[in-house]
């Protein structure tokens, strides 16, 4: 039996984890304490809050790691510690970030995946040691932390978006819709598939630099000041900023950077025109608009399909990519109506599921398949 050792100061959180991890078929140990929890050596996975006093989470998980490396660390951070402990990521310090507050359904599943490889480092330590065929070794380690990695940066994605939508709570499932649209509009244009999983990533995380942009700001009900539009500017930069450190996530970062750049250079932040702009962030461009003219908001109804297209038909060679915008008009109504339909569909099942529980926040994986009728590409 796997022992989970559970460090907040705050006792009902320690007590809410404990319960989850027993229920799983774990061994729970809490502390309050995170100094008494630095003595700890043996232990399969820690979890642990980033804001303590005395010693924060970052400073705890690199003691931890001293006294027992291969044991899986773990972290739970809300939105004003996500930056810090996102560079914790970067570094190798954690294995996954967990945003509080957190989805019971996605903190058991993160448990799993912590105690699964928790047993894959234990496997493979020992073949290490055991086997005397070094490529069939190789092969099976290279797919194994392939996998892994595949696994980090969906959930470090997932909590990047849903520290943001704490926050601005419009975000994420706009951000959801808006990654698909322009991937099927990216392999419309004939983008690979390694190029369609970094365009999907860009697109999810284009405005994950407004965690930046403060609230009076962000949540403002009426109209920006000049001067407030300035700092609301800064977001694609903010964004790159955070994301450009992350190997894994370079491309991504590029399409974060330049999403507010136009086709005919009067964009921002750096008014690059054309083909100076990446192609996920052109592909982004197009999605956006379709996203923004066919979406209800408070002060106006969405305008109609067949409206918005027609106008982004209009406008393309001034605010958007030409080429691409053929590419877009290539891809059947019935496709974006299957999109739309399928994060309207998470989006209510989650409100049915949660409504009414403080301490569970909606969330659904994004990268899943989806379905038109009868047509449609499956995400990665």
């Amino acid at each position: 039996m796997e022992r989970i050792i559970i460090i907040d100061d705050d006792e009902s959180i320690t007590r809410q984890v404990a319960i989850v991890v027993e229920s799983m078929g774990y061994n729970p140990v809490v502390y309050n304490d995170p100094v008494a929890a630095s003595a700890e050596d043996q232990f399969d996975v820690v979890v642990t809050d980033f804001m303590m006093p005395e010693m924060n989470g970052i400073e705890l998980l690199t003691v931890l790691k001293q006294k027992n490396p291969h044991a899986v660390r773990l972290m739970l951070t809300a939105a004003n510690g996500f930056k810090v402990a996102m560079e914790a990521v970067n570094r190798g310090e954690i294995f996954r970030l967990l945003a509080k507050p957190w989805q019971l359904a996605e903190l058991k599943a993160v448990i799993e995946q912590a105690v699964a490889h928790s047993r894959l480092v234990k496997e493979n330590l020992l073949l290490t040691a055991t086997l005397t065929n070094r490529n069939f070794e190789l092969a099976n380690l290279n797919q194994s932390l392939e996998k892994l990695v595949t696994e980090r940066t969906s959930g470090l994605l997932e909590g990047m978006v849903r520290a943001l939508d704490y926050r601005d709570t419009e975000t994420q499932w706009h951000s959801r819709r808006v990654s698909l649209f322009t991937r099927r509009i990216a392999q419309q244009a004939g983008a690979t598939p390694e190029e369609l999983l970094v365009i999907e990533q860009g697109a999810l995380l284009h405005d994950i630099g407004k965690i930046g942009v403060r609230d009076s700001i962000l949540l403002k009900p009426g109209p920006l000041t000049p001067e407030e539009w300035v700092e609301m500017k800064q977001h694609p930069e903010i964004g790159f900023r955070m994301l450009s450190t992350i190997p894994y996530l370079s491309g991504a970062a590029q399409i974060v950077y330049q999403h507010q750049e136009r086709w005919d250079g009067k964009g921002y932040p750096q008014q690059l025109a054309a083909e100076g702009i990446v192609f996920g962030a052109r592909c982004f461009c197009i999605a956006d608009t379709f996203d923004a003219m066919t979406s209800d908001r408070p002060y106006r109804k969405g305008m109609s399909q067949e409206a918005a297209i027609a106008e982004i038909s209009r406008i393309g060679g001034t605010q958007l990519d030409p080429n691409l915008v053929k590419s877009f008009l290539e891809v059947e109504i019935a496709e974006w109506n299957g999109i739309r339909a399928h994060i309207d569909a998470l989006e209510a099942e989650d409100r049915r599921r949660w409504d009414g529980k403080p301490l569970i926040t909606p969330a659904k994986a994004l990268l899943g398949d989806w379905k038109t009728a009868g047509a449609g590409p499956k995400t990665a």
